[in-house]
């Protein structure tokens, strides 16, 4: 059983902490001055991912198997809208300083962000689903108690690979107290995001 989390655990942090829409987001949210928008985000986006380990878990497989047009279709929509939130970052307001303004955003908005661009990330379906096939799948009358423990360690490996893009994202208020660099950094995020969703539509 330690050999399986051990291996569970591997899996789930590589594939929580290699750079997409999520990370890229929380770095952003990690630049803003309030921890608690930060935290709000990765708590979000962690609660999400666990969700959607379960529901691969519980047979949307078998769902995407019977109905073959699905997988194409929500993958343009959920591309769709993270273009969408990578032209809202690049044309983000910088007046004053964008970090003041970050302030008055709740930290349930924050939250409620995290989860929602989580749930539309092709690549949290992905690697969900192949993690299930890994180490669920295989354990038989076992895999009900092997989907609790996956969802558990791929809820911890979350909030450590997405909290460590947001511990970075922090590392730069510093650097980012001049409007200009607030929009160089903006704008290349948004870049960013737009290079990570042609990459998983690729």
């Amino acid at each position: 059983m330690f050999s399986l989390l051990l291996a569970m655990a591997g899996f789930s942090l590589v594939g929580a902490i290699t750079p997409g829409p999520v990370n890229v987001l929380a770095l952003r949210h990690g630049s803003q001055a309030r921890r608690r928008v930060a935290l709000g985000y990765v708590l979000g986006a962690s609660a999400s991912y666990a969700a959607v380990v379960w529901c691969m878990g519980q047979g949307a497989q078998w769902l995407v198997d019977g109905l073959p047009g699905l997988a194409p279709l929500a993958q343009w929509l959920c591309a769709a809208y993270l273009l969408w939130l990578a032209w809202q970052l690049a044309r983000a307001p910088v007046e004053g300083c964008a970090l003041q303004a970050a302030q008055a955003v709740p930290p349930w908005r924050a939250f409620a962000q995290g989860a929602t661009v989580q749930v539309l990330n092709p690549k949290a379906w992905l690697v969900a689903l192949s993690g299930v096939g890994l180490f669920v799948l295989p354990q038989g009358e076992g895999s009900g108690a092997a989907l609790a423990w996956y969802c558990t360690v791929s809820l911890a490996a979350c909030l450590l690979g997405v909290g460590c893009w947001a511990v970075v994202g922090r590392v730069l208020v510093r650097w980012l107290g001049t409007g200009a660099r607030q929009r160089l950094f903006q704008r290349a995020l948004a870049l960013l995001l737009v290079a990570s969703v042609l990459g998983m539509l690729a």
